[in-house]
């Protein structure tokens, strides 16, 4: 067994109990549905109660780290966490952040741009023809005149989102995707008002015909453009002009 028995100290024991298979799991010592040991034989390991033990698989259990199942073949079982529920978590974290936080609008835009300009390459260098198909269909859904505010956001994200997933790796997409998913909806309910649709999707049109010609100087300069507007915005939403 991977877990560290002989840290325990005599306070906060099912916190402490709790932290030890945590930091099994997260360090890849306990694998995705491995089979902990009982409560039981926990609690002869640790050297404490049951009822220790019990608390401290709750806490695991609400952190979504284990599940239990009943039956012969029942017992604690760590879970296997997604792609998609750990980007879910990370949406979450980083909209909480900005939201608690007092964020400016312009480090939003700075962090998102510097993200999507790091991969953007990868994604030069990457994209496949479906990729190309999906950028193409968001494209359409923007210049679509019956698109509500609301739709043409979604869409925005996709849009990038797809880019990321263009770049074919998968650490990277999960930090872009829920980076894009955290920040960009900040970005159009702030700006929504004052933005042209059309010249954004004329300059996703231009970054998609880069991405198709495997242009990097021409993608990067269209993502450089639709940065420069955003930030445009930004300006014009705290100082709008007077009567």
């Amino acid at each position: 067994m991977a877990i560290e028995f002989n840290t325990i100290q005599k306070e906060n024991l099912s916190v402490q109990i709790a932290n030890a298979i945590r930091n099994a799991i997260l360090e890849g010592r306990l694998a995705g549905e491995e089979r902990l040991p009982s409560e039981a034989e926990l609690a002869e390991r640790f050297g404490v109660s049951r009822s220790t033990v019990r608390e401290a698989l709750k806490r695991l259990a609400a952190q979504n780290l284990i599940r239990s199942e009943r039956g012969s073949a029942g017992g604690a079982f760590v879970n296997r966490m997604t792609w998609a529920e750990a980007q879910a978590n990370l949406v979450t974290t980083t909209r909480l952040l900005i939201g608690m936080n007092d964020i400016p609008l312009e480090d939003a835009i700075e962090a998102r741009f510097a993200l999507e300009g790091a991969v953007l390459p990868l994604a030069v260098e990457n994209r496949t023809e479906d990729h190309l198909h999906e950028l193409r269909l968001e494209i359409a859904r923007q210049r679509g005149p019956e698109t509500s505010d609301e739709e043409f956001c979604a869409s925005d994200v996709t849009f990038h989102s797809t880019i990321a997933r263009a770049a074919g790796n998968p650490i990277l997409t999960f930090q872009l995707s829920a980076a894009f998913e955290a920040v960009q909806p900040l970005m159009n309910m702030l700006v929504y008002r004052l933005r042209d649709r059309e010249r954004i999707a004329d300059i996703h049109e231009a970054l998609a015909n880069a991405l198709e010609a495997r242009n990097d100087a021409e993608a990067a300069a269209r993502l450089d453009a639709l940065s420069a507007y955003t930030r445009e915005l930004a300006v014009q939403r705290r100082n709008p002009p007077t009567a």
